[in-house]
């Protein structure tokens, strides 16, 4: 019988000893606890963080048996047993100040039935500290602390300030016996989708070594193309089958849908998202599984609440800075965006220090536009497939006015409270509907202050839109016309139909387009 797809399973013992197929990625675990002691990682959710630090935990408690065949097994000879404390912060809703207390002291209180309570009655961070001193003191041996998701409270208090002042206050005194217990600890490892600038909660704790961007540590979680092929050539061979590809078709289509994750600027080779690869390879289907176990509202919130042009979000060039950490009280929303992994790295400029950032693939694309449908056009999540499968029919079939009826639909949704803002909120309206049909029709668009010029081609089709505010739909044609756009598809045998459109502020709408 084949290994199971480990769908869901963070723990390394379960994974081990059920048949669970296993990217082994423990020479990089043996690299760590050798050459460090304190470390933080930041990976978008569901990337593997969980598995990571439970297989850390299998090897501090000393189980070898677990680590049979695998890198590590001739890497390390002692197989030491460590007292782990391990915190998952994952499990709890944190909408108010209570839920942060109760989680802390749900983990103390364990940890405080095996080593002693003598501090039960002091504060969180008291009592963290005196259960580390408790425990190297009663093993004789140093203590081993994995922090999961140690954000999460942080990030679902997004736009409360007060909240968020209370959560890093916590946070900040618990970790800080990370470093005023030194001498007790073996090991400590620290993950969660973003880091925290500013007043941060590791403002005391200056020890620890972010791997998040590190070249050396780019595929700590994650599968790399050549952990597919080597691990997953029967599932590749069934997806194949299945979707009535070839092998070679298949493996594209996976690279499209979910490679392309670069977490530094070095030209290292792109990663998978695992949740997405082992879901398409159980559901032998290529999907959006990322998405459907939920996209934080905060996104939404925060593009929102800064009036973000999305048309922006593929050509963005930012300074490390600004990738390396989130500050709350910051109008720029991309820090988040790219921690929480709906951007990655596309390229770095040397000379200048910057980084051009983009969708990682077409997952993440299109799920992320899609999930923002309901928040800047009347149609709401559930009917957007139905609807860009009119748009799309619509220019398939040569019919101009109905597309372009619909367009009016899709605007109408322009809050009043973004009045000032509307050519934003019209091309965001755009980047939505051009990025949703993009994946069925060829489109082309180039934005400059507010001009959108748009070019669509079909199989029968190619259609040349300009637009413009509070202008004319009748100067928008005559521009199109007078600059020649569409000379360079003179010998095109398809039919080229030019729309001049113009989209008014006064009505908040397109008031009129012109088709020639």
């Amino acid at each position: 019988m084949g290994q199971k797809l480990p769908i869901g399973i963070q723990s390394f013992e379960d994974l081990r000893n059920k048949n669970f197929k296993y990217v082994d990625k423990t020479a990089i675990v043996f690299k760590l606890v050798s050459e460090g002691k304190y470390y933080f990682l930041s990976r978008p959710r569901r990337f593997g963080k969980s598995l990571l630090l439970n297989t850390l935990e299998s090897y501090f408690l000393g189980k070898r048996e677990l680590f049979k065949d695998l890198a590590i097994e001739k890497l390390e000879h002692d197989w030491t047993e460590y007292p782990v404390l391990h915190l998952d912060l994952n499990t709890r809703n944190y909408k108010d100040k209570t839920g942060l207390e109760a989680e802390l002291n749900k983990h103390l209180e364990q940890w405080e039935s095996k080593y002693g309570d003598t501090y039960r009655n002091r504060s969180i961070e008291e009592r963290f500290t005196q259960v580390i001193r408790l425990a190297y003191e009663k093993t004789g041996r140093q203590v081993v602390i994995l922090v999961d998701e140690y954000d999460k409270p942080l990030l679902q208090a997004i736009g409360n300030v007060e909240l968020q002042d209370a959560y890093r206050a916590t946070l900040k005194g618990f970790y800080g016996a990370l470093k005023s217990m030194d001498g007790c600890i073996r090991f400590a490892f620290l993950t969660g989708v973003t880091k925290f600038g500013k007043v941060s909660v590791f403002s005391d704790l200056n020890n620890l070594r972010d791997l998040s961007m590190l070249p050396q540590y780019f595929d700590i979680c994650g599968i790399t193309e050549d952990e597919l092929r080597k691990n997953f050539k029967i599932e590749v061979s069934e997806l194949a089958s299945a979707q009535k590809m070839t092998i070679d078709e298949a493996y594209a289509a996976l690279r499209e849908n979910y490679d392309g994750y670069h977490f530094c600027e070095e030209d290292l080779p792109g990663v998978y998202n695992p949740f997405s690869l082992l879901n398409a390879f159980v559901n032998n289907k290529i999907d959006y599984y990322w998405f459907e176990t939920g996209t934080p509202t905060y996104l939404v919130e925060l593009l929102k609440h800064h009036q973000y042009d999305l048309s922006r979000i593929e050509k963005e060039e930012v300074v490390s800075d600004v990738l390396n950490s989130v500050d709350i009280a910051s109008t720029n929303p991309l820090p988040v965006i790219y921690q929480s992994g709906y951007l990655t790295i596309k390229g770095y400029d040397r000379e200048f220090g910057l980084y051009l950032l983009g969708f990682p693939n077409q997952e993440v694309k299109q799920g992320f536009v899609r999930f923002l449908i309901p928040s800047y056009t009347n149609v709401d999540e559930v009917d957007s497939g139905f609807e860009i499968r009119r748009f799309v029919r619509s220019l398939r079939e040569g019919n101009i006015e109905d597309f372009m009826e619909r367009l009016q639909s899709f605007l109408s949704a322009c809050p009043y409270e973004l009045e000032p803002e509307q050519e934003r909120h019209f091309q965001s309206v755009m980047f939505i509907l051009t990025s949703l049909c993009g994946y069925y029709v060829d489109i082309e668009t180039h934005t400059n202050k507010g001009r959108m010029d748009m070019t669509v081609k079909t199989k029968d089709y190619i259609y040349i839109f300009e637009f413009k505010f509070n202008k004319s739909a009748e100067e928008a044609l005559t521009q199109i016309n007078e600059k020649g756009y569409a000379e360079p598809f003179a010998k095109d045998e398809r039919n080229i139909i030019k729309i001049g459109v113009n989209f008014s502020t006064e009505c908040r709408n397109i008031d009129k387009w012109i088709v020639e």
